[in-house]
Parts: C-alpha cells; structure tokens; sequence
C-alpha cells in the first residue's frame, strides 16, 4: 500500500491519503461507508449494503489518473476539507457489504481520529464520540493491534491537521499607529533598491583607446560629455596643447565622469613619465603635472675600442644618450682623437629609471678606461653629483675656460692696443668675442651671485656675475637674459642666450673676466686649480662609492647588478628628461 502511495504525485498523495490509512487499518478487500441520514433526527444509524458487480474483483480501486472513480474521490475529498457536504448531496459511489469487525466497533475513537485528521465530515462518528485530533492519534497509536505502518500514517496525518489548526487559531498583538502606516502609502519597501537609490555616486577611472581619425574635439563631445567651448578651454589650459591634438591610434588616456556623464576629471601622459591631472571644480578646470619616479636599476656595460669609440660603445649595448653622457665624462682627460688606441678597454656602470618597461634618464655612475697611453677611473660623487676618482680627486675646474659647451671660432682676440679700422685711433678690445647664432646657451663658468642684469645702448642687453673666488665675468651683446639680480648660480647653470643686441657687426658673445675690477685675457689668465675632497667629506664619499667601485670591477657586463626600488607618487617633483 505505501509502495502505491509513494508513486502518485504529491497533491495526490496529500488528498489519498485518509483514504489509504483507512483501507490499510480496517482491510484491503471491502470498505463500509456508513452515514447518518440527517433528516430524521434521533433516529438509530442505518447501514447500506451495496453488492459489488460480479465482474469485481477484492482490492483496492485502481489509481490510473483515468479512472473516474479515483476523480470522483478526490472531489469529495476536496469539497470535504473545503465546506460542510450535507447528506443529501452525497452519491453512493462503490459500497461494499462487509461485516464490522469486531474491534472497529470497540474503537470508535479510531474512526473519529481519521475523519477529524483528514478533514472529512463525520460520517461514522456519533455525536458523544467526537475528541480533538490530538486525541484520536494518540488513542490509534496505543492500539497494540494496529500494523506500524499505520500507526505512523496516523501520526502525520494528525500532525497535519494540528499545524492547521495552530494556524485557524494564530493572531497578531502588535499595535500599529497610523504614522507608522503612513510611511507605506507608496508600497512596500524594497530594500535593495533603497540602498542603490541613496548610495553616493562614486566616480570610477576609465580608460580611452584612441582610434583611427579620432580627435580631441570629437572625443570630447562623444566621451566626455564636453561642448565646443569647453574643449577649446582644456586646450588653452594645458602648456603644451600638442598633448591633446597630436595622438596616434593605440595611444590612451584614463578619465572619471560625473553622474551628469560629464568630465570629472582627465590623466593623460606626454611620455612615460610625465603627464598632467585635469580635474574640474566648481565649473572650472584645474591644471597639476604628474612625475613618475619609476624603478631605478644599475647595469654593466663593457666592450673594447675598434674603431670609434662611439661605434665601440653602442656595439657594447650603450645608448646614444647614455655614450653622449660617458664622452663627458672622460673628455675631461681624455683627448679621444689622440688618445685612445685600438685594443682599449672601458667599463660603464649606468644607473637607469625602468617604468612600463622602459629604460629613462640613464646616469652614468662610474667609468673606467685602460688603454695604451692612460688608465682612468672615475665615479660620480652622490652630495654634489661630480666625478671624482677614487681618491677624491675632482675633474671639474674650479673655473671653466669657456662660458658654453662646444666649439666656436674667435672672431676677435683681447686686445688692449686695437687701433679703430677707420679712425686708426686707440681702440682697447677687453674681451674675447666667440661667433655663434643667436639663442645660442651661455653657461657660468663658476659658481656666484648674479650682480646686475641691464640693457646699454652700446653693449646691448647683459649681464655681470661676482663669484665666489673673487673674479668678476661680463657677458655682452644677448639677446635673453635667463637670471635676474641677486640670483646664486652654479657651475654650468645657463644664464643667457647669446644675440646680436647693442652696437654690433654680427651675432657674437663678448665674454669678459675682470680680476681685481680689471679686465684681463680670458683664454690667458691663470684660473682656480681643481679641487680635493679632504677630511670627513673624502671619507663619506668613499664610503658612499665603494659598492658602485665594486660593480664596476667585479660585475658581469651586460647584467642587472642592483635595483632599488623608489615609491611612485604623481604629484612628486621628480624632473622629467625624456
């Protein structure tokens, strides 16, 4: 019988089911239906014995889902549990003659159990007999001659009928006032979206991959939620608007909006290191640049001269930024046209900053060179950033020869008896003139203090700087001064562009030394000898050297000997040289 049940569906299962614990408790091969006829009231019980056709068989009904008389049961089962069926409506369905046994007659309270537990009307209950639920299960499961079977049929089914009436009797004791009610006017309140609805907006980076044709203007009105006037005002904002109009198909940019899909804010990079932050507020857009500090690392380079000593050092693996660099370095003495010879060897260790996998702004940080007529080892000092040999000895000058980098010709030598071509009258020349183009770099020699920075009618725009040894430079004849007065200057900083201002014949720089308020010869007077670093300066210097000394002589070309790692800030003041 439970095979049975347990194949039907569960709707079925759940409607079938006081039916089944009756046919397992009272017998599978007849059932006994008995009623009360209401319309005689205080009457005896009577009981109607219906034959079964011949052709029947004992048993259960079938459970075809087909069979009409299954259906039938389920819709009296349903309209049972549903409302009051009075007797009058019910049809004799297939009622079997069989005899009550003799211990259904002793437990009426089994029959009231499992009409009372599947919600059918009472239709073999007397009136006096009638117990809660509750009751009846708990009588059928004491009944020793019951199956287990049905026992525990008997038990669910009065748990069902307990969770139902628990349920008839459930109530709410809390008291609601109307403002309370109020605030659901609108409908429930659907949590999510209340969040999402008063969430902050939060803007998110993204990044524009630049297409084919594409430009700024057209970007930004379809990207950046930005008009013609505004585009036009981030291009007079920027230094250099080339950043924003000259673009390459696969260049990038990353950009935030605002909840209005307009700019927010825009990051874009002129090279690897350097770039600029735009970020709009209050309607106006401000400008920051960003400096990328990257990750420093050192590598060895080491080759032998064959040929020139630039096509030797490239063959090594160095860059023409990083050779240029080198040359200066040992051209401070090492004449390269005499003095090097087929067979020299020379090391480099070159420091170099890596971001997104690019080599940027190499520093040499020592050099080596052996060779037939000089052996030379120097390294850069980290206090002052000169070279220096190992020990202590400086190469630059305390004062330079010449006020530029590079080579120009003399177009007039100091002359203290130069005679006036026309006038053939006494005409002292009491500098040294070099012919160069004009906004050519003029450099200062020595460290000192800018004195004075005019305009003369004569000498044109100039400038005249007092340093620290006491000599006194003039620079004459410029067309931009780049200093003003009372400005320190180092060794090597530019001050000037040369021109052709004042009372000239061609662009030139009139260059003047004065010692003691006196001009003398430039290219003839005895300058200040080369400094030695001496004491605890010499000390720390050797101490802060030793592991580049090291890697230069024991290092393996061509390898990463050292890596520092540096922390990456955009707002850092890291100088860019790309």
């Amino acid at each position: 019988m439970m095979r049975i049940i347990h194949s039907l569906p569960r709707t079925h299962k759940l409607l079938l089911l006081p039916v089944a614990t009756m046919v397992t408790v009272l017998g599978a091969h007849k059932i006994v239906t008995t009623y009360e006829d209401v319309q005689r009231d205080k009457q005896a019980l009577d009981t109607v014995r219906v034959p079964l056709d011949a052709t029947a068989s004992p048993g259960l009904p079938s459970l075809e889902l087909n069979s009409p008389r299954v259906a039938s049961a389920i819709d009296l089962a349903l309209d049972a549990r549903q409302q009051h069926v009075p007797i009058s409506q019910l049809q004799a369905r297939e009622i079997v003659d069989v005899d009550f046994v003799d211990r259904a007659d002793q437990d009426a309270g089994f029959e009231a159990a499992m009409r009372s537990s599947s919600g059918l009307p009472p239709l073999m209950m007397k009136p006096d007999a009638a117990s809660s639920s509750e009751e009846a299960a708990s009588a059928l499961l004491g009944h020793a001659s019951l199956s287990e079977t049905a026992r525990q049929v008997a038990m669910a089914v009065g748990n069902m009928a307990r969770s139902e009436q628990l349920a008839t009797d459930a109530t709410s004791y809390e008291d609601i006032s109307e403002d309370e009610l109020k605030l659901f006017d609108e409908g429930p309140v659907v949590l999510n979206e209340e969040i999402v609805a008063k969430a902050p907006y939060v803007p998110t980076w993204q990044t524009y991959k630049v297409a084919a044709g594409d430009t700024f203007t057209t970007i930004a009105d379809h990207t950046l939620g930005l008009g013609y006037h505004d585009a036009m005002a981030l291009l007079d904002l920027v230094p250099d608007e080339k950043v924003l109009t000259r673009w390459r198909a696969g260049d990038t940019f990353e950009y935030q909006l605002d909840k209005d899909g307009k700019l927010l804010s825009l990051r874009i990079m002129e090279n690897a290191r350097h770039g600029y932050l735009i970020e709009q507020k209050d309607g106006n857009y401000d400008i920051a640049d960003i400096e990328r500090a990257g990750e420093a690392s050192q590598r060895l380079y080491a080759g032998t001269v064959s040929g020139s000593f630039t096509r030797s050092a490239q063959a090594a693996g160095l860059t023409r930024t990083e050779i240029s660099e080198m040359s200066k370095v040992l051209s401070k003495k090492l004449d390269f046209r005499r003095d090097t010879r087929r067979g020299d060897s020379f090391r480099a260790l070159v420091e170099s900053d890596i971001i997104d996998g690019q080599r940027l702004d190499p520093r040499v940080l020592a050099v080596s060179y052996e060779g037939a007529r000089m052996n030379l080892t120097l390294v850069r000092n980290p206090e002052d950033n000169k070279f220096y040999t190992p020990d202590g000895d400086s190469l630059d000058p305390a004062f330079n020869r010449y006020p530029f980098s590079g080579q120009y010709r003399i177009s007039s030598s100091f002359n203290p008896g130069r005679r006036h071509p026309v006038t053939g009258r006494i005409s002292p020349h009491k500098g040294t003139d070099f012919a160069m183009p004009i906004g050519t770099s003029v450099v200062a020699p020595a460290g000192g203090t800018v004195e004075l920075v005019g305009n003369h009618p004569l000498a044109g725009r100039y400038i005249v700087i007092r340093h620290d040894n006491g000599y006194k430079t003039r620079y004459l004849h410029l067309s931009k001064a780049l200093v003003s007065n009372g400005q320190r200057v180092n060794m090597g900083d530019t001050i000037a562009q040369s021109g052709n201002t004042g009372r000239s014949t061609g662009p030139h720089l009139h260059y003047e030394i004065l010692v003691n308020d006196s001009q003398v010869d430039a290219m003839a007077v005895s300058l200040p000898e080369n400094t030695r670093l001496q004491g605890t300066a010499l000390a720390s210097f050797q101490k802060e050297v030793s592991p580049a000394l090291a890697a230069l002589e024991t290092g393996k070309p061509g390898a990463v000997v050292a890596l520092a790692n540096h922390e990456q800030d955009d707002d850092s003041d890291t100088d860019t040289d790309s």
